[in-house]
């Protein structure tokens, strides 16, 4: 079928397992996250906020998840835009885009089937450190940065 695209999404059951790993690794260094695992068209497929996350950190969880839908790290991304003032004043200012570090994208084979976006922590360190953990599941989707 011409008028048809065939691509690929993460699964409801891997996207738990993702927020488990994340909640865990959360757990392990003593602090309180909301995790947020979208789809590849930025639905939200899974989710956990811990007791003690705070309110705001709900929205920027899922607002860096989206932005690494854009194929990089959040943290990329801010590196990518700090350098050009006009991006840097303006990406910012669009709904549903975070320039923190925490969100990465879920690539299996290379494609992007998902994105992960962690925010909760009193360092952003944290919020990488637990999204790294759930990317772990996947074999070759952990940074090497």
């Amino acid at each position: 079928m011409a008028n048809v695209v065939k691509k690929h999404s993460i699964s409801s059951e891997l996207a738990q397992k993702m927020v488990d790993a994340a909640v865990a690794k959360a757990r392990e260094l003593g602090v309180s996250e909301n995790v947020a695992i979208l789809d590849d068209g930025g639905n939200l497929k899974a989710f956990s906020r811990m007791d003690g996350a705070s309110m705001p950190t709900i929205e920027i969880a899922q607002k860096k998840a989206y932005t690494a839908l854009f194929g990089v790290s959040t943290q990329d991304f801010f590196n990518f835009i700090q350098g050009d003032p006009s991006l840097l004043a303006g990406i910012p200012t669009l709904a549903r885009v975070a320039a923190w570090g925490g969100g990465f994208p879920i690539k299996v084979n290379g494609e992007v089937v998902g994105a992960i976006g962690v925010s909760g922590a009193p360092v952003v360190q944290n919020d990488i450190d637990c999204a790294r953990a759930a990317l772990a599941l996947l074999p070759d989707a952990v940074p090497t940065e």
